[in-house]
């Protein structure tokens, strides 16, 4: 077993929960949200979710060069939900059968701190291969806050109207 970093280990840890946060508060979302189509979107995030929990947990088995990784991590240190997390959900609760718009603007809050968080990661762990991972993390929490911004707008009936190619939805200009 190699060595890792307090740094990298506590950033991983962290980007665990908020993953394992992240598709909980997209599955719950999913769940109360009247829309169809917003059904599947959130349910959709949930599940991008997982896939970001396996490219960690890849990750850790690649630096540790260990497959039960999980051993080191201590359970109670997963349960417990980041205070963010703590907040969006009792306003998800609050929100409860009054509004998919509103569970849209919380997930893009979401989504945001999660963006923060992987960049902020990625500039500071001394990693490569961490440091990769957090980037293409991040670009994709970008994908999933631009999806939520679109779906907002269309049920606002609001945002730009778009009538050129020199418009992309993938945020690549």
């Amino acid at each position: 077993m190699e060595k890792i970093s307090t740094q990298v280990e506590s950033a991983i840890k962290e980007a665990i929960k908020l993953e394992i946060d992240g598709k909980n508060f997209f599955s719950h979302a999913s769940e109360i949200t009247h829309n169809e189509l917003g059904k599947k979107m959130f349910q959709r995030l949930a599940d991008e979710e997982v896939k970001h929990l396996e490219a960690f947990s890849k990750l850790f088995t690649s630096i540790l060069k260990e497959k039960n990784w999980k051993k080191f991590i201590r359970g109670e240190e997963l349960k417990e939900k980041s205070p963010l997390i703590e907040e969006l959900a009792l306003r998800m609760k609050r929100a409860e059968g009054k509004s998919d718009i509103e569970a849209l603007s919380i997930g893009m809050e979401l989504e945001e701190k999660a963006i923060e968080y992987f960049r902020r990661s990625a500039e500071e762990v001394d990693d490569p291969q961490a440091r990769e991972i957090f980037l293409n993390i991040c670009e994709e929490e970008k994908f999933h806050y631009d999806m939520l911004q679109s779906q907002r707008d269309s049920l606002t009936h609001s945002g730009f109207w778009l009538d050129s190619a020199e418009f992309q939805m993938d945020g690549k200009f």
